[in-house]
């Protein structure tokens, strides 16, 4: 298949303007035109990866983390990064990472998490605002539905469990059609009154251009008005983290044992045990202690996570126990999630899980 084709279909999955501002999600090495045959998946891309990747004969590497956060002004191979870049543009390899539009999704990295540990009724601890926009337009009662089916054929009107939600009021607009004009009612030279139904809808931003061309294709009038409005308001399926319930409350140690084993952690770096049963549980994949607050807040008895510092664990304040369970346990299922979210959409597709444990950090046991 074309490149472009997989990379649409994950950028559907996890659109990238869900990524924070400083990462690089998306396709960094290859040309969307290209021609793949085989893809590789894993979690980091090292030379290893590379060279597995040539062993296989992918010619992508699908990755969580992507090999290039800043600009590179050198391609002498002299860091790691350039190495593996240099390498996969010599063996026509392409490189594409989702990372933290990834982990931005309810059904991204720790809706995995969520999965491996029995959490039921998950929803994301901290939604993220400022990715929806409204349309308002005007448009002649007898033609109203025509566009607003297209408009919601488009993306528009989804709000949470919802679709097709719109606000309607009836109203007059009145226009003069000036020379040259061709208007779908009324007379040049003549101002004219129609009755007009005013439509409000929401999307997601994404979805604009999408979401305009559906309204000027569908609309009847030859200059069509519209209003766009940014909205701040938040996206509740759309944010870091999630929090959930367990089937039924657990001990503290229990617990921890239950996150060691689903998670093949070697070790969990957890703050004080409490007396209190473990049932309302937070997690984030990969480095989540900017969201303790967050946790806390929503009732959470347990924070599963990685990265945090020394001091950062004080921050718990008895409240919850913390549980750094490590950055690559934490993410390490994100493979698995992206192979069957690409099998199922592309059954015949030869898509491959990696061999190699990419984790930079050992433990001494």
């Amino acid at each position: 298949m074309k490149l472009a084709e997989i990379t649409n279909f994950l950028e559907n999955i996890a659109p990238l303007n869900y990524q924070e501002d400083y990462d690089n999600a998306g396709l960094i090495v290859g040309n969307a035109n290209d021609e793949i045959h085989a893809a590789l998946v894993a979690l980091d891309c090292t030379e290893q990866i590379i060279d597995e990747a040539i062993a296989k004969n992918c010619n992508l590497i699908i990755t969580h983390h992507p090999i290039v956060f800043k600009g590179l002004k050198k391609f002498n191979g002299k860091t790691y990064v350039e190495k593996v870049v240099l390498k996969a543009i010599k063996n026509n390899i392409a490189l594409y990472a989702i990372h933290t539009n990834l982990d931005h999704v309810a059904h991204g990295v720790s809706g995995e998490i969520c999965k491996r540990l029995g959490i039921q009724n998950a929803k994301i601890l901290a939604p993220k605002n400022n990715l929806l926009k409204k349309l308002v337009t005007f448009c002649p009662t007898a033609q109203a539905d025509e566009v607003r089916n297209a408009l919601f054929a488009a993306g528009a009107g989804a709000i949470s469990n919802y679709s097709e939600c719109s606000f309607n009021a009836e109203g007059t607009g009145t226009f003069k059609g000036g020379e040259g004009a061709n208007p779908f009612v009324g007379e040049v030279g003549l101002q004219h009154r129609e009755a007009e139904v005013r439509i409000e809808t929401i999307f997601k931003v994404q979805d604009e251009r999408k979401v305009l061309l559906a309204l000027l294709e569908n609309h009847p009038y030859e200059e069509v008005a519209y209003d766009i409005y940014a909205l701040t308001n938040r996206l509740d399926n759309v944010g870091a983290g999630m929090v959930g319930w367990l089937p039924q409350e657990m001990d503290n140690v229990d617990f921890l044992n239950l996150v060691k084993q689903r998670m093949n952690a070697k070790v969990i770096r957890h703050t004080a045990l409490l007396p209190k049963k473990i049932k309302k549980v937070a997690v984030c994949g990969g480095s989540g202690s900017f969201l303790l607050k967050d946790a806390i807040a929503a009732g959470a008895d347990a924070f599963i996570t990685a990265d945090f510092k020394y001091h950062e664990f004080f921050d718990a304040e008895q409240k919850l126990v913390i549980c750094d369970i490590g950055h690559y346990e934490s993410e390490q299922f994100t493979s698995n999630l992206l192979i069957d979210n690409i099998q199922e959409k592309f059954p015949n597709f030869a898509i491959r899980l990696t061999e190699h444990n990419t984790n930079p950090i050992n433990y001494f046991i």
